[in-house]
């Protein structure tokens, strides 16, 4: 579900079915119009933090402008071919998805408008075009505002720094290859390109198209929207080329003995921005996709939530729709096939499976090769629920001792490192049947020897008492990262050496450096900031098989963000070269941050942050914005987004974000404290904290807006119904709403373990409590001004969540003073919008709703 997150802090906060069901709702800028949660990623493509998690699904993927023809042959008949193939969409207009419930279940819920469930029905289509229609009747037509014309030209400028990411070594002269992703004004559908490290250094990089996605949209007729790549690796690319061999060489500054290229990745391209991806392989040699019915049978998979890696240049691991039982029912891989080049995928042996009531299942590698004492780990990781996983590795070598269950708390996060396997703790943790007594207290980062661990593990599953004592008498566990009141763990990242790790000291953000031992031996710290900033950090390995070089870049909510070439192994002069930054994008000249905190119902101090003018007036009389998440264990902090400074900082007003409970501020705890029938926490701290900005005179009730998205839309769904007095204006964005048929909407089941199940006491016990569906109040004469967003090709959370929303409050508000706005994009996906032009609209839509609610004194004169 999601925000406003960072690609790179969501990596490395999250396992692998958690990444899987937040990954593309972060892959929208905050300066996107139906921004999806905490922090941005500019369509460049931030540089990935590695948390601790499996490896996770694809980053951003290419397209192909003139080059499909010439690799298909004729694009009519390639298009018709592979089209009765399944490769391609049938049609253009997408049908509503057989795994809606609605159909069955229509006659027997009392919901007056569960017709609205049904996704692109000619009744759903009509009201969410008829809503729009009248929506900008009354609003205006955001496309013509000068906040639209702003925010485009911040959106598509040239002067965004194009993050990168390394795929191997140019042939020749060994110079670094390096791909990005990028939208402007000419396509701003994207083209994928590349350049070299040289030229990147150079003010005037010069870029080759790999694929152009519009060129690709254009002669294939679909819409298509970038969901990135998964490279086949160059440790496991057995084809000449690549000459990839891993290296255990101390001098990896640099790579003076450059190791192959990235051959071939695995696109996914998303119908409109829909989660469900089809996937298609692509040659980065040729610069053409590899045809699935030509000599070398490229891997295809029709549209589907498919999770898939390479395991050797002809094998994948897949999670894919295959057909009855493949799915979980929340809409992810049940199985995991072994799929090999020029077969069928319903013919691929199963050789992973989990339960239909699960959340997902995966299976992936981790090479380690590269570091001393590391290896090969396979895992296979079923995700029982949103939060708790059942994990089996093996070695690589070990193929006859088979896969091993891990011996760890189902919520602890598992990754490797060398010879390491690195465990992050969600509860307070005794590993009992240990040499060790000690409790590793909840929120820890600790690691212990991988195969040690395995061997300890593989005694435990067979329940060999003696075996397990010996076994457990040489496991010997190590801290790298123990909690406080005030700091918790906010990730890591890699390069061949280093292990670069993010803390949150009161939400501000610190980096520490710590080096592996002698010989692979324990961690050691090097150094790093001795106290937090507030600032965002993403410190990302060019090339962490080979190399201590840093992608480095910074950036605050009013400094614009930098990139730096950093080495890890000059900690205090790490910073080698400064190579792009990006220019202000509103002026913040007059602008200071601050943090602040508010005291919740039962006492707890919340901290928020504020953007507000310098002597700005304490009475009550500014606009200003709140924005709040609350949810699955994500933090919201500083980053540059020239969204809210273009619409809203540059008029005047101030912008806030709430650091509430439910995120991940102050670790699991944090998080924890408010799931399931405490969730009144993170309301309660929201209005604690909007309470405390009208308290100092920052504003006043009339001159507050909210707004939050996906769990954020439940945010301020319950503050329209619980707090409607404290605001003058909300805007719920993607929201859940309905929380007694959430678990039977799209993904909707696999976020049983943060807020409850509806079939069980839950919803009578507190669910129903938090259901702005069913909280609102027909007795009420007067609700603020509410524009509720939402698409129609969101397939994470379902449309009909706002649709039913507002055509209730429409019904029950018929002659009172419920002034009620929706927008519906009919394209977008969870994150709101396909394009810049869609993400420039919803923006400007939004915060000049906002503006005008709380500055115009009449809302039906907006």
């Amino acid at each position: 579900m999601l925000l406003r997150l960072s690609l790179s802090s969501l990596k490395r906060r999250c396992n692998a079915a958690e990444f899987l069901f937040l990954l593309h709702s972060f892959q929208q800028s905050i300066d996107s119009a139906a921004f999806v949660g905490p922090r941005s990623f500019h369509s460049g493509g931030i540089p990935l933090r590695l948390r601790q998690p499996p490896p996770p699904p694809p980053p951003p993927p290419p397209s192909s402008g003139e080059r499909f023809a010439s690799s298909f042959g004729s694009v009519s008949q390639s298009l018709s071919s592979r089209r009765s193939h399944g490769y391609y969409p049938s049609q253009k207009r997408m049908t509503a998805s057989s795994k809606d419930t609605f159909l069955q279940e229509r006659s027997s819920v009392e919901d007056p408008y569960i017709f609205l469930e049904e996704v692109e029905s000619e009744e759903s289509i009509a009201f969410a075009k008829s809503a729009n229609e009248q929506c900008l009747r009354q609003l205006g037509d955001p496309s013509d505002t000068e906040t639209y014309q702003r925010v485009l030209a911040a959106l598509e400028s040239d002067d965004r720094i194009p993050h990168v990411r390394l795929l191997g070594y140019e042939e020749g002269t060994g110079d670094m290859l390096l791909y990005n992703f990028w939208k402007d004004s000419k396509n701003p559908k994207g083209i994928w390109r590349k350049t070299t490290l040289s030229s990147y250094q150079s003010e005037n990089t010069k870029w080759s198209t790999v694929l152009d996605l519009d060129e690709l949209a254009k002669e294939e007729e679909i819409s298509w929207v970038w969901k990135g790549y998964v490279p086949l690796p160059r440790s496991l690319d057995d084809d000449a080329i690549s000459g990839y061999k891993p290296s255990l060489s101390d001098d990896t500054t640099t790579a003076s003995s450059p190791s192959g290229r990235v051959t071939r990745v695995l696109l996914n391209l998303s119908r409109g921005g829909a989660d469900a991806t089809y996937l298609r392989e692509f040659d980065l040699l040729t610069e053409s996709f590899v045809d699935p019915l030509g000599d070398e049978r490229g891997f295809a998979l029709p549209e589907a939530k498919t999770r898939a890696r390479y395991k050797s240049r002809n094998v994948l691991l897949v999670g894919a729709d295959t057909g009855e039982g493949s799915m979980t029912s929340s809409g992810y891989p049940r199985t995991v096939r072994e799929w090999k080049r020029g077969t069928k995928i319903e013919e691929a042996p199963i050789v992973f499976e989990g339960e239909e009531t699960d959340v997902s299942c995966g299976q992936y590698l981790y090479d380690e090769r590269h570091r001393e004492g590391g290896a090969m780990y396979e895992v296979q990781t079923r995700s029982v629920s949103f939060y708790d996983s059942v994990r089996f590795v093996r070695r690589e070598e070990s193929t006859e001792t088979g896969f091993v269950k891990l011996a760890v708390a189902l919520n602890t996060s598992v990754s490797f490192y060398g010879r390491w396997m690195m465990l992050r703790l969600k509860a307070d943790w005794n590993p009992e049947d240990s040499s060790s007594d000690r409790v590793f207290k909840s929120g820890s980062l600790i690691y212990v020897d991988a195969q040690s661990f395995l061997d300890f593990s593989k005694a435990k599953e067979d329940g060999n008492a003696n075996a397990i004592k010996e076994a457990g008498s040489k496991l010997d566990y190590h801290v790298l990262f123990e909690p406080t009141d005030s700091q918790s763990y906010a990730g890591y990242s890699t390069t061949k050496n280093y292990l670069i790790l993010y803390v949150l000291d009161d939400v501000k953000e610190q980096l520490k450096f710590f080096k592996i031992g002698k010989d692979g031996g324990p961690f050691e710290l090097i150094g790093g900031d001795e106290e937090g900033k507030i600032q965002s950090v993403s410190a990302s390995g060019v090339d962490s098989m080979e190399s201590d070089l840093l992608w480095l870049t910074t950036s605050s909510y009013t400094e614009p963000s930098t990139l730096h070439l950093a080495d890890a192994s000059k900690c205090g002069e790490h910073v080698v070269s400064k190579l792009k930054s990006l220019p202000h994008m509103y002026d913040s000249s007059e602008l200071e941050v601050s943090q602040h905190f508010a005291t919740s119902k039962d006492g707890t101090k919340i901290p928020y942050f504020m953007i507000s003018k310098k002597g700005m007036a304490l009475d009550g009389s500014t606009p200003t914005l709140l924005y709040g998440y609350g949810g699955f264990e994500i933090s919201l902090g500083p980053r540059y987004a020239s969204t809210v400074g273009i619409s809203w900082l540059e008029r005047g007003g101030v912008y806030v974000e709430a650091n509430i409970r439910g995120g991940g501020e102050y670790g699991p705890q944090w998080h924890q404290s408010a799931l399931k029938e405490n969730r009144n926490k993170c309301y309660e701290d929201f209005i604690a904290v909007g309470e405390h900005l009208v308290a100092s005179g920052v504003c006043s009730p009339k001159t507050l807006a909210c707004r939050g998205g996906s769990n954020g839309g439940l945010l301020t769904g319950n503050m329209l119904v619980q707090a409607p007095d404290l605001f003058g204006a909300i805007h719920i964005a993607v929201p859940l709403l309905d929380m007694q048929r959430y678990h039977k909407l799209l993904a909707g089941a696999s976020w049983m373990a943060e807020y409850g199940d509806p079939d069980t006491d839950d919803w009578n016990d507190f669910l129903n409590k938090y259901s702005p569906y069913h909280n609102i109040d027909e007795a009420r004469e007067k609700y603020p001004p509410v524009l509720l967003t939402t698409s129609t090709r969101d397939d994470r959370v379902h449309p009909a969540h706002a649709r039913k929303m507002v055509k209730k409050m429409w019904d029950l508000g018929e002659g009172k003073e419920w002034p009620v706005f929706y927008y519906e994009n009919i394209e977008g996906g969870h994150g709101g919008a396909a394009d810049s032009k869609q993400s420039a609209f919803m923006t400007s839509l939004s915060y000049d709703f906002m503006w005008r609610s709380l500055t115009s004194g009449d809302v039906h004169n907006l």
